[in-house]
């Protein structure tokens, strides 16, 4: 089984991941939490190239490629080799990111991403069966990210303008896959949010 959890930085992505890995664990379910891009030795060199602030000319098309790169080495590297021993996937960041950062944010092709997402994830195969979209106001969300003391990466460094498109793009995916994709509000406390996740989680899905 695959879960993903998706929402800009600063939603609370990590600390649900967290929880629910902590829940599922407790019911003696073998889980894993892969982060995208990254997750192994060469995925994680393709994330250094891509949050490193000294690549500010990288062109649209090439990040694109690169996130898609690294998800294709996930998969197959990864992924598939859990799914086949019978682990839980969690994913921080997936398919839906592609689609709301470089579709809806950089203005980059929607159906061109799809397929490309479809072709990674050999012909849709091994997409996730649930995700999380944590939903939170782009200016909250902002605002946690410059004020929790890490070093700004260069997705970061995009306009404000930009993580609005990118905000409104994963509302319009999760009004287009609602089976697949369930919206959270990102504003409660943590432990509020996450047992609003786990409540919609056990409607949805056999554990």
């Amino acid at each position: 089984m695959i879960i993903s959890f998706e929402g800009l930085d600063g939603c609370g992505k990590s600390t649900q991941i967290i929880k629910l890995k902590k829940y599922l664990e407790s019911l003696g379910k073998k889980v894993k939490v892969l982060r995208e891009p990254g997750g192994n030795s060469i995925s994680e060199k393709i994330r250094d190239i891509l949050l490193d602030k000294k690549n500010l000319n990288m062109v649209f098309e090439t990040e694109l490629l690169l996130y898609l790169s690294s998800r294709a080495q996930l998969i197959k590297e990864e992924i598939i080799p859990l799914l086949e021993s019978n682990h839980i996937v969690l994913l921080d960041r997936f398919i839906d990111s592609t689609t709301a950062y470089q579709g809806y944010g950089r203005g980059l092709d929607i159906e061109v991403i799809e397929n490309l997402n479809n072709f990674v994830t050999l012909n849709g195969k091994y997409i996730p069966d649930l995700t999380f979209f944590i939903s939170l106001d782009p200016k909250v969300s902002l605002n946690r990210v410059t004020t929790r003391g890490e070093e700004i990466n260069r997705m970061e460094t995009a306009k404000f303008e930009f993580f609005e498109k990118v905000h409104e793009g994963f509302q319009l995916i999760q009004q287009k896959n609602p089976n697949r994709m369930i919206k959270i509000d990102g504003s409660l406390e943590p432990n509020e949010v996450f047992e609003s996740l786990k409540g919609k989680m056990e409607k949805r899905i056999k554990i």
